[in-house]
């Protein structure tokens, strides 16, 4: 800009974790207004546009590093605000469908917290840069422009109904209920293609104390997955240590065997999956809170980089795509797209380029369409799923993708492999790489783990094995037991 250029200004609609980041990118090039209809909390607390916050949610190391770029620092804010660095595979228990995972030395991490904490820390960073403002209490009404050219949003806020506010890019991070879609189709742009994969998936979770010692014990997170090749309902039990000695543990069931809000029901639930080590290890501790309970867990996407979208518009986070919260993909595609967005924005000198908002939708669509496809391919397995079917093909690359994950049960170098990418740190062609295929192809499950890599002193820790030696068995492989 020039000093006699006025100051860009860029809207995004929406505070949550897609907006903060977008806003941050953008304050590199335009003053930003953040749009929301909540009231944004000064620190870790729930708020009423972001029910499914009350479950377990993952920042995969992909995802870290992605923020981390963006805001140096802030894996350090979020653990110096309680969040846990977890080492993986050494700070995890986890049962895939294949089998139980080694708990070989680090490969790659994340961050465990409530997702209020994660947020919290975020949004003190993102409102604290200079020319990054909030509009609070407000609700977008609509877009203002044409189909050529998006020029702001018509918006009631606390003051005054149907505001304009003026802007050179309008980002519509509203979330899961976005209504971006119709805010287009009324502008005259049409032919927006939407795309779901539901399972019927419901998500039930509760807070309990952790034992005394577990967390200045390192206590690892523990995970009991489904196996989809298996016809039947996919059910799953997790258990991730977060902030004020507190365990979260979240449950989650297809359609036909979801959990309930029955707080009777919770421990049994998760007893009663392929393995009950879960609910063994909440059995007898204290419920902090009530059971809270989502529906409405569906796959779905807009393929916005496929319209003809007007200039000075796009989309991001789950008004994009929503993927099933299991697979902790939400917030690292968010990060790493608008990675690609601001390198994109630095490349073409920022706000003033024609075609930008088109250009960024098409930057965020690679990291998309991987979530996706990793999500969907699983999920349209289980009994009673809806929507679109696997392509041709898929069988083939499925049945390479289980040898891989037969593997990582047993050798390091795969499960290193598998990790790099489940925790989006590489796209999955990192699995078809030849050192990779090599191993793949003499993938084997002997001497695979038969129960959980629990320590002794971890099992003492969490009341299973009260009458065991604490100087016992340590090893964290777990072969031992």
């Amino acid at each position: 800009m020039t000093q006699s250029s006025p100051p860009r200004h860029a809207v995004v609609i929406g505070g949550s974790m897609a907006g903060l980041l977008a806003a941050a990118v953008l304050a590199e090039h335009a003053t930003v207004t953040i749009i929301d209809a909540d009231t944004l909390p000064d620190s870790p607390a729930p708020r009423r546009g972001l029910p499914q916050a009350r479950h377990v949610h993952v920042m995969w190391s992909g995802g870290a590093r992605a923020i981390e770029e963006i805001l140096p620092g802030i894996t350090g804010d979020w653990t110096a605000a309680g969040a846990i660095r977890r080492s993986l595979p050494t700070d995890l228990v986890t049962k895939t469908a294949q089998g139980w995972i080694p708990r070989f030395g680090e490969k790659q991490f994340n961050i465990s917290c409530s997702r209020d904490l994660l947020d919290s820390v975020v949004r003190a960073r993102v409102t604290g840069l200079t020319g990054v403002s909030t509009l609070q209490q407000s609700r977008v009404r609509g877009l203002e422009g044409t189909a050529a050219r998006v020029t702001g949003v018509r918006v009631d806020t606390p003051d005054e109904a149907g505001r304009l506010i003026a802007a050179d890019l309008v980002v519509d991070a509203s979330g899961r209920g976005s209504r971006a879609r119709n805010w287009l189709q009324e502008l005259g742009v049409s032919g927006i293609r939407r795309a779901e994969v539901d399972s019927g998936l419901v998500y039930a979770t509760r807070i309990f104390e952790a034992p005394a010692g577990a967390h200045a014990a390192n206590f690892p997170i523990v995970n009991v997955q489904s196996d989809p090749r298996v016809h039947v309902p996919g059910q799953t039990a997790t258990i991730v240590p977060i902030e004020n000695g507190q365990w979260q543990a979240t449950l989650s069931g297809t359609r036909g065997g979801q959990p309930t809000g029955d707080p009777d029901q919770f421990i049994p639930f998760a007893k009663g999956i392929r393995d009950p080590i879960v609910g063994e290890l909440l059995e007898g501790k204290k419920p902090l809170t009530d059971v809270a309970v989502t529906q409405g867990t569906a796959n779905r996407r807009i393929y916005f980089e496929k319209a003809d979208l007007p200039d000075g518009f796009f989309a991001v986070g789950d008004s994009v795509a929503t993927f099933n919260p299991l697979y902790g993909q939400g917030m690292t595609v968010a990060a790493q797209g608008l990675l690609a967005v601001r390198a994109l924005l630095r490349a073409r000198g920022g706000l003033s380029h024609p075609s930008l908002g088109r250009q960024a939708q098409r930057a965020l669509a690679p990291q998309v369409s991987t979530a996706w496809e990793l999500a969907t391919s699983q999920d349209i397995l289980y009994p009673g799923a809806t929507g679109m079917r696997p392509r041709a093909g898929a069988g083939v690359l499925n049945g390479y993708v289980d040898r891989l994950m037969t593997g990582a049960t047993t050798r390091e170098a795969l499960t290193a492999a598998f990790l790099q990418v489940i925790t989006m740190s590489s796209a999955p062609t990192y699995w078809l790489r030849p050192s990779v295929v090599w191993r793949v192809l003499r993938a084997s499950d002997r001497e695979a783990l038969k129960a959980p890599p629990l320590t002794a002193a971890e099992r003492i820790v969490a009341g299973l094995d009260q009458d065991a030696d604490p100087v016992g068995p340590a090893d964290p492989v777990g072969r031992a037991r």
